[in-house]
């Protein structure tokens, strides 16, 4: 079969962004929600902004061999200013929406083998102050130019045109944690696969707080999967930066009585800040309280974030919102009865949902903390990026799904009645 990015048939021209962020409620748009934070379906017409400017970005080391690089390099070659732009890209198809962006899968034009995720900021967008929106551009923009980590993005190129702002970065095909978790049983994850993800995301909030950054915004939707089956952070523009003063600390060695190690800690303990951003579920009690917060916001979020994994569901959650945020102020996290083998994944819960952040673990030594509790105890801390992943259920399933999306896309918009569930599965086969 012909490669399936064809069927989407988009115009050699991409006409007018504002177009990409018009709703729309017609069969052939709706088709292309591939994962669960693909909130509003959207129409692709595409026409060049009038205006348009580019940032070179240069490779940091962790990502200078990434094959990407030279993709990009040969596709500003014969640019007259040598950089790129958009008309470089061929847009394939949404990947999520929010209130100020869309997240668009594309790729280099003539190069299949160059995807890339391109992240779109509307500033004119009527859902905030353009101050706000503003600054969640800058914080997103700085936090993603410092960011040089293999669970981390790579920022490929600043590209702004018109009123967008434009982040070119890494694209997961795997989708998103959140989408995954609904796929299993009782929406929770075995205990090694929870163990695996929670470890690789606990560096990646490590890394952050290492250059001063509070994240803020950690969550099972902001966990996407690369294609190798690890994890990626995504979304920076709730992000505080404080600064931070690294030390060496010398312990007690717990396998030798007699012994001492060191241990690394940089952590932004002297942040303060009175925002209240976030999601309700994964609110720390002194966002609610209005009190200000600093560090101990994202090790709270880390607790919910575990417990969700383990168990379907947010500790906290009441009926209404409101009552979700009552629940974190005044209830201690409870858990369901059983599960023996999860007596340590309690307990790390239960000393990272501590309500006071002065008492909250990570707070004062942050991951290098969390990192010696019994929960991960067999995780090799430096090795882990060679670790295969675990094998859930439905996993990878996001990208078929994707390949049926632009199917059926197709077929309706030619004008073709949609195949019985057969015949549907049948044809599904032959898109993987």
């Amino acid at each position: 079969m012909e490669d399936q990015e064809s069927l989407t048939q988009y115009p050699a021209d991409l006409s007018d962004l504002d177009n990409s962020f018009t709703s729309s409620t017609s069969s052939y748009a709706t088709t292309f929600a591939s994962t669960s934070s693909a909130r509003s379906s959207l129409s692709l017409s595409l026409n060049l902004p009038s205006f348009s400017s580019s940032s070179t970005v240069n490779p940091l080391p962790h990502s200078r061999s990434d094959p990407l690089w030279s993709s990009l390099r040969a596709a500003t070659v014969l640019s007259p200013d040598g950089l790129l732009h958009l008309r470089h890209l061929q847009l394939l198809r949404p990947l999520g929406s929010g209130d100020l962006a869309r997240v668009f899968h594309c790729r280099l034009r003539d190069n299949p083998n160059s995807d890339f995720a391109l992240k779109v900021i509307d500033l004119d967008a009527s859902t905030s102050s353009k101050k706000d929106r503003l600054s969640h551009v800058r914080a997103e923009a700085h936090v993603l130019a410092a960011l040089d980590h293999p669970f981390l993005p790579t920022l490929y190129a600043r590209l702004d045109a018109s009123h967008y702002a434009c982040f070119l970065i890494d694209y997961c095909p795997g989708g998103d944690l959140h989408s995954l978790l609904r796929r299993q049983p009782r929406h929770r994850l075995p205990l090694s696969s929870a163990r695996f993800y929670a470890a690789e995301v606990l560096l990646a909030l490590e890394y952050l707080h290492a250059l001063g950054f509070l994240y803020r915004d950690l969550k099972p939707e902001n966990v996407l999967l690369r294609a190798d089956g690890h994890i990626m952070l995504s979304d920076f523009d709730l992000c505080f930066y404080s600064p931070v003063s690294p030390a060496l600390h010398r312990m007690r060695c717990e396998q030798e009585k007699e012994g001492e190690e060191l241990e690394f800690v940089a952590e932004p303990d002297t942040a303060f800040s009175r925002a209240c951003v976030g999601t309700h579920e994964y609110l720390a009690p002194e966002i609610v309280s209005c009190n200000g917060h600093g560090n101990g916001v994202d090790w709270w979020a880390f607790g919910v974030f575990l417990y969700e994994l383990l168990y379907g569901l947010t500790p906290f959650k009441g009926s209404t919102k409101e009552a979700t945020l009552r629940n974190i102020v005044a209830k201690d996290v409870r858990f369901p009865e059983g599960d023996d083998d999860l007596a340590p994944a309690r307990d790390l819960i239960t000393r990272l949902l501590v309500k006071d952040p002065k008492s909250r673990m990570g707070c004062s030594r942050g991951a290098a903390e969390i990192k010696k509790h019994p929960f991960f105890d067999g995780v090799t801390w430096a090795l882990i990026r060679s670790c295969s992943p675990p094998h859930c259920a439905g996993r990878g399933d996001a990208e078929k799904e994707t390949k049926w999306g632009r199917f059926t896309g197709c077929l309706k918009k030619l004008g073709f009645r949609l195949l019985n569930k057969k015949k549907r599965e049948k044809i599904g086969r032959l898109l993987v």
